[in-house]
């Protein structure tokens, strides 16, 4: 056993099934439930996974149904399940480019400016120094709205605020307040701290290591790149799509004034990165715009970051190969450096596998319900992208569909890790190469 854990991309499935196992036991307790009794395991277990991965679908009303001390396990839960993601991805990041040749480690030096491997420790402390500034300032300002602006009892607001700031934070969507966040749907005050928290914690540690070093976008890496302008390009999609396709919808933004649309657009643009926030009824949305949606949690946020998907570096890589096939070029380049082949196949292994495990959710789940294709892929998808928003149905599915989305929350939160470190890590140079042959595609 100890041998079989030594392989770093099979630390990450065995930590988080830990910790899941911790966070049942914990919401079992009659101490971490509203009313007589402890939560059933099936419960405790969907919401442990949940918070775990930090995903954020619920089977229950979070704010009623526990208790403090369920709220405290849920913080603490998140707050783990976050913080491991990070730290552990980021070192997978970091221990994959050692297992380069001498020129591709020197390469990927001067690329990424990785810190030396006698270096972890400051590493770690640096992701946890990180998290620690964002939850701070944000829960702050939280804070201070709700004991000024709402009347909230200091003592209340600061711990509403910091549960908010720590689940923004670490993309998972649980909030104290009442209807999630749709009581604050044109709160600049409220809304915009988050969007910045939950864009802090998808874009990436490696990412904000590097721009904490490289201000000028000439020095950055190519994964920096990737990832800092396809952020930027889909934080405007979500809007526009949002903005678009919601402006006069009586249901959504359709009663709100100019400002607050703008604001509630921002907010759910945003929220896709596999946040889970909802300022309006996603479940009175129109079909255009859950369709967006649902690209944008496929897509998520940055590698080694908070978020889930398929990750920005993936699908933007993807999109170079496929430019680079129509222009007939022999190499895809980014910014004038030359992508490996290795790193060509791993993208369209980690996005096959994604699409491959969505639908194969969505099938078991229309098995299993009544619900319209267009709900259930939604609950799919933002089950697998570690999202949490919803339509509306999680409350109502039964216990096999819970499974269902148990298994697609593990596997999306936990297996695109794990696959692609351990692509990455089990790469050999081949000692000899067949003869070439091309079969007809198309």
């Amino acid at each position: 056993m100890r041998r079989w854990l030594q392989h770093p991309a099979r630390l990450v499935p065995v930590a988080f099934l830990c910790l899941i196992a911790v966070g049942t036991v914990l919401l079992s307790l009659p101490i971490a439930r509203r009313g007589p009794g402890g939560a059933p395991f099936l419960t405790a277990l969907f919401t442990s996974v949940s918070t775990g991965c930090v995903t954020g679908l619920s089977v229950v009303d979070v704010a009623t149904y526990w208790t403090l001390f369920g709220h405290v396990v849920l913080l603490v839960l998140m707050q783990i399940g976050g913080f491991g993601i990070m730290a552990l991805a980021t070192l997978l990041s970091f221990i994959t480019a050692r297992r380069l040749g001498l020129s591709g480690r020197l390469v990927a030096q001067a690329e990424t400016h990785a810190v030396g491997i006698g270096d972890l420790r400051g590493l770690l402390l640096r992701v946890a120094a990180f998290m620690v500034i964002v939850e701070g300032a944000v829960t702050v300002i939280l804070a201070l709205r709700l004991w000024l602006g709402y009347d909230y009892p200091f003592g209340e607001a600061v711990w509403q605020g910091f549960f908010s700031a720590v689940s923004s934070l670490n993309n998972t969507g649980y909030t104290l307040m009442p209807d999630n966040t749709v009581t604050f749907v044109a709160d600049w005050w409220i809304c915009l701290p988050m969007i910045f928290a939950i864009i802090a914690g998808s874009i990436g540690f490696p990412v904000i290591y590097e721009l904490s070093g490289r201000r000028r976008p000439r020095q950055w890496s190519v994964h920096t790149r990737i990832t800092v302008w396809g952020t930027a390009f889909l934080l405007f999609i979500g809007f526009a799509a949002m903005l678009t396709f919601e402006w006069n919808n009586p249901k959504t933004f359709g009663p709100l004034d100019l400002p607050a649309k703008i604001l509630a657009a921002l907010f759910q643009g945003t929220s896709p990165r596999t946040a889970g926030f909802n300022s309006v009824d996603f479940g009175q949305m129109n079909s255009e715009t859950l369709l967006v949606t649902d690209w944008l949690m496929f897509i998520g946020g940055g590698s080694a970051g908070t978020s889930g998907g398929v990750k920005v570096t993936t699908f933007f890589l993807l999109l170079f190969v496929i430019l680079a096939e129509v222009r007939r070029e022999r190499d895809v380049v980014i910014g004038k450096r030359r992508i490996a082949e290795s790193t060509q196949r791993q993208a369209i292994t980690v996005a096959l596998l994604s699409i491959a495990v969505v639908a194969a959710g969505t099938i078991a789940l229309l098995a299993m319900t009544d619900f319209s294709l267009e709900r259930v892929f939604f609950e799919a998808m933002s089950a697998f992208a570690t999202v949490g928003l919803t339509t509306g149905i999680t409350s109502s599915l039964g216990p096999a569909a819970q499974v269902v989305l148990i298994l697609l929350m593990f596997v999306g939160r936990v297996g695109i890790v794990t696959v692609a470190s351990a692509l990455a890590l089990s790469e050999r140079p081949a000692r000899y190469r067949y003869p070439e042959e091309r079969p007809i595609v198309g």
